[in-house]
């Protein structure tokens, strides 16, 4: 295997990326999605609302938008200290942050964006799991490849990742789909620190139209499936259930997964296939 990952881009809306307040997205959004993002951070853990809940927060974000309120005062009053933040930004915008933020990084003579992910240079199926959930536990063939991950390993893992991210200078956040059928796609947000994480994600999955994603939280019951990819930042080997350093949690019923200690961007896609599996 190489340490080398070579990207290959496809169409994807072309809406422009620009840091801090110029957040790149149908102006219309960047409150709701900032507050939205900013509350995947702000570390706790999530609760799961009522479809009616769910809405009325949904229209209660939509009339903060319209105060036009600055978005990084925001993300600062909720305690994201992110000085920028690029939100399902062009592919020529994400290889220039790669070139330039990304040791390593690189365009071959085919053009695509050859990039480094560091010691690992494929999947780590042995640091995997999946949390134990009631909900959750009849439906899970446990054993080998399925192990079982207790709900505050996931939690300390899930706030360490979430301390990480909120460290970082930048962060590039990617809505999308797994799956084209409307009927059964699962809308899914990735929180990442590496561009090169960001543009492999827009090749893996569906852009939603600016009409879908007018409607993309509010769809999404009772929210997106949200991707913490903190893998340039070691888990803690203490703590119980970790073999290493790295660390792939999957909460089926939390509906996040929380990636530590590894840049490999094939976890994010084998988490979004064992989701749609299940």
């Amino acid at each position: 295997w190489l340490k080398h990952f070579a990207i290959t881009t496809r169409h994807w809306p072309a809406w422009l990326s620009f840091p801090s307040s110029e957040m790149a997205c149908p102006g219309h959004l960047k409150s709701s999605i900032t507050a939205s993002i900013r509350d995947q951070l702000a570390g706790g853990r999530p609760e799961v609302h009522s479809p009616s809940a769910q809405q009325h927060a949904f229209e209660n974000s939509q009339e903060f938008n319209r105060k036009r309120f600055d978005i990084m005062e925001q993300a600062e009053d909720l305690g994201l200290q992110v000085e920028e933040i690029y939100y399902n930004a062009s592919p020529a915008v994400l290889y220039e942050q790669a070139l330039k933020h990304e040791e390593g990084s690189s365009i071959t003579s085919t053009g695509a964006l050859s990039v480094t992910s560091g010691r690992k240079t494929g999947r780590s199926p042995g640091d995997k799991r999946i949390v134990e959930e009631n909900d959750s536990v009849r439906d899970i063939w446990w054993g080998k490849v399925n192990i079982k991950l207790d709900p505050t390993s996931f939690q300390i893992n899930r706030e360490r990742a979430v301390d990480y991210l909120n460290t970082r200078k930048r962060l590039y956040v990617v809505d999308g789909f797994a799956g084209w059928d409307e009927e059964y796609r699962v809308p899914i947000r990735v929180i990442t620190s590496r561009a090169y994480h960001a543009l492999f994600m827009q090749n893996m999955l569906v852009p939603p139209s600016d009409r879908e994603l007018d409607a993309f939280e509010s769809n999404a019951f009772p929210r997106p499936f949200v991707i913490f990819n903190a893998g340039c930042f070691p888990c803690n080997r203490h703590t119980q259930g970790m073999t290493s350093s790295t660390s792939v949690a999957l909460s089926l019923c939390q509906g996040e997964m929380v990636i530590l200690g590894s840049q490999y961007a094939g976890e994010m896609k084998k988490g979004v296939f064992t989701v749609m599996m299940y």
